[in-house]
C-alpha cells in the first residue's frame, strides 16, 4: 500500500570544485525534476528514497544517501491513495535526500524520457517544482562550503 509520504532525491557529482546535478524529464508531464516518489507499506523515508533512486536511475544510491534538512508538504488530494489514508491526513510530507553518484552514469527508467547533468543555474531554470529548487539550493550551499 502507498504510504502517506513522499521522497525527493537529488543526484549530484562534483567535477573538481564544481557540482553538477542530474535532472530528469518525466515521460507523462514532460516536467524536469529530481528523483521523486512515495513510500510503500512500512518503508522508512530512507528506504523509500533508496528504492525510488534505484528504480529511476539505477543502483547508484545504496547506503550513499545524504539526508537534507529541507522538507515540504503536498496536498493529499493529488495522490490516488489519498482515500485510504483517512480523514485525518491533509498533507503528505516530502523528505529530501541527495546522492553523490560519482563516476556512475544514471540509467533512466521508462518514467523519464531524458536525463542530463547541469550546473546549479541551469537546474534552477529547468526544474518545475519549487520543492525541487528548495532542495537544490540547500544541497548547493552545502557543497559550496566544502
Amino acid at each position: 500500500m502507498r504510504a502517506p509520504f513522499q521522497v525527493l532525491v537529488i543526484p549530484f557529482r562534483c567535477i573538481g570544485d564544481d557540482p553538477e546535478y542530474f535532472i530528469l524529464r518525466r515521460s507523462d508531464t514532460h516536467y524536469w525534476q529530481f528523483v521523486a516518489g512515495g513510500g510503500e507499506d512500512d518503508e522508512t523515508s530512507l528506504e523509500a528514497a533508496e528504492r525510488e533512486t534505484s528504480e529511476e536511475i539505477g543502483s547508484v544510491a545504496k547506503h550513499r544517501l545524504i539526508p537534507l534538512d529541507s522538507m515540504s508538504t503536498v496536498p493529499k488530494d493529488v495522490f490516488d491513495a489519498a482515500e485510504a489514508w483517512g480523514d485525518d491526513v491533509f498533507v503528505v510530507p516530502e523528505h529530501y535526500f541527495a546522492v553523490d553518484v560519482g563516476d556512475n552514469q544514471p540509467e533512466l527508467s521508462a518514467e523519464h524520457t531524458e536525463g542530463k547533468w547541469v550546473d546549479y543555474e541551469k537546474a534552477r531554470e529547468l526544474l518545475n517544482w519549487d520543492s525541487n529548487k528548495n532542495g537544490l539550493w540547500e544541497l548547493n550551499q552545502r557543497l559550496m562550503k566544502k
